[in-house]
């Protein structure tokens, strides 16, 4: 039997590996959950144009395929031959006007033009109420992701406080919200980090 010496200089049993792993367990859980509401975040700062053609400005756009609301990227090619242009080419020419109408109707404040084989995008300059407005965005966005990380550190504490009914020692419980405590901080400092980085890019004419 291993034995360790307790905060009063006595001995005690180690808790059960099963209480470790169970912990371990959810603090993963949470790393994850963490994980992905950045994960998120950066994915929809993407869609926010800051004045330059970006391919994710029409990650949200369906088609009309058939009767079917078919993601643009499953029917066509999209491009950025220079800074202010996008090109759609589609695989089949057949789908051309559908996908100018599924761009019109996005309401991205897009105009395509399409000559027959491709659709051509400009992709104006932003005004500067267009740039705050998106600033704006952005940081509801953050805030949505902070309440996701927040909220998975709850989802972690309230297992933990669970595990003492099945006899979790309070000194590792208190270890383990200090450590998602570290988690959330890290994970909320990561958020105001690509929030930076994101408003400077809108805001860079």
């Amino acid at each position: 039997m291993v034995f360790a010496f307790g905060r009063s200089g006595g001995i005690f049993n180690r808790p059960k590996p099963r209480m470790n792993e169970s912990v371990q367990f959810w603090l993963d859980q949470g790393q994850e959950s963490m994980d992905k509401a950045l994960q998120h975040l950066q994915f929809e700062l993407s869609k926010l144009r800051a004045g330059k053609a970006s391919p994710s400005m029409l990650e949200d756009v369906r088609v009309d395929y058939y009767g079917t609301p078919t993601p643009l990227h499953q029917l066509a090619n999209v491009n950025t031959p220079d800074a202010r242009t996008l090109s759609v080419q589609p695989w089949e020419k057949s789908v051309l006007s559908a996908i100018e109408r599924a761009i019109i109707n996005a309401n991205l404040g897009l105009n395509p033009s399409n000559d027959g084989h491709m659709i051509r995008i400009n992709v104006p300059p932003l005004t500067e109420d267009r740039r705050k407005d998106l600033v704006k965005r952005a940081r509801a966005e953050g805030e949505n992701a902070k309440v996701s990380i927040r909220s998975a550190r709850r989802d972690v504490n309230e297992e933990c406080k669970k595990l003492l009914k099945e006899g979790l020692p309070e000194d590792m419980l208190k270890d383990a919200e200090a450590k998602v405590q570290l988690m959330t901080d890290k994970m909320i400092s990561k958020v105001e980090e690509v929030l930076a980085t994101k408003e400077k890019e809108i805001m860079t004419v």
